[in-house]
């Protein structure tokens, strides 16, 4: 089935979680009644290998395995975004599986390599547009200190169509816009706490971990500030502040801890996360998810 990516972009990117059996081996079969619900609630399009995927933590025979497996779940009811990364010969060979296996268009995260370069980064994404066969390629940029120059060459690469904006710099977001083409897709991705304010400079979308959990309140979040709401989405976000505060503790490190073990709670065990990140939550942590759970009836 056809997909508009465009609308897609605009909408919800929701970021899977991946899941692990008992023996912590990847177990995708178990994101099934997430993302059955995800999609129910009106998710736009699902993620698999993003950040909440503990894509970094994966082999890349992992990430292969996960977007097969993951594609064969949505089964064409939603596009679906694959991200790819990490070293270039790793991230092609992922993008030619995620587009063999039927993604909509690669997420590409931004190279972590120490040694990066702005004309370095338009190869990296050069070669990951041709192993991708042609898919559309949405840029993960988490690290806008290359300056706006270097954007724009990023986002002139051929096969660009989105950029997930995952940096707090909205008057930079916004300068990124005017020196781009106008047809691009730049996406609010820090998640729904940050979305108004990257939505006020032009960002539309978000990307978004809390659809693993509570899929009804992220769409009903993007449908306050698709209509320009802007007090209705923040008094909605603020209900669900709470879950974003525990994820942001420990330097960020219980971000994906924290979707983990509010799973549990509802029943989807999808194993620890594996380190660096935190696992368990803390006793303080499990005490205000526990107290998050309840009041807004998740458990």
């Amino acid at each position: 089935m056809a997909h508009d990516l465009d609308t897609a972009l605009a909408g919800i990117s929701g970021i899977l979680v991946t899941p692990y059996d008992e023996a912590g081996d990847v177990a995708p079969v178990k994101l099934t009644p997430i993302l059955d619900r995800a999609l129910a609630a009106g998710v736009h399009m699902p993620v698999v290998n993003g950040n909440t995927g503990e894509f970094y933590a994966l082999t890349t025979d992992e990430a292969c395995t996960m977007v097969r497996e993951v594609a064969a779940l949505v089964d064409g009811r939603a596009p679906l975004l694959a991200g790819v990364g990490r070293g270039v010969r790793d991230a092609c060979r992922l993008a030619k599986v995620s587009a063999e296996a039927g993604a909509t268009a690669l997420m590409v995260h931004q190279p972590p390599d120490p040694f990066v370069s702005p004309r370095g980064t338009v190869d990296y994404l050069k070669a990951v547009a041709d192993a991708g066969d042609g898919l559309p390629l949405m840029l993960y940029l988490r690290n806008d200190t290359m300056g706006i120059a270097a954007i724009a060459d990023f986002c002139a690469v051929d096969g660009v169509k989105g950029i997930k904006w995952a940096t707090s710099n909205p008057l930079k977001l916004a300068a990124a816009i005017d020196a781009c083409d106008p047809s691009l897709t730049w996406v609010a991705g820090l998640a729904e706490v940050w979305a108004p304010s990257l939505y006020a400079v032009g960002a539309r979308g978000f990307t978004s971990g809390l659809i693993n959990v509570w899929p009804e309140r992220s769409v009903a979040i993007h449908t306050a500030l698709t209509s320009g709401d802007y007090a209705k989405a923040n008094s909605l976000i603020a209900d669900m502040r709470a879950f974003e505060d525990i994820r942001a503790e420990e330097q960020n490190g219980a971000n994906v801890t924290v979707v983990k073990a509010a799973l549990v709670a509802q029943g989807h065990n999808c194993g620890p996360t594996r380190p660096p990140s935190a696992w368990p939550l803390t006793a303080s942590q499990q005490k205000q998810l526990n107290a998050f759970m309840i009041a807004n009836g998740l458990t």
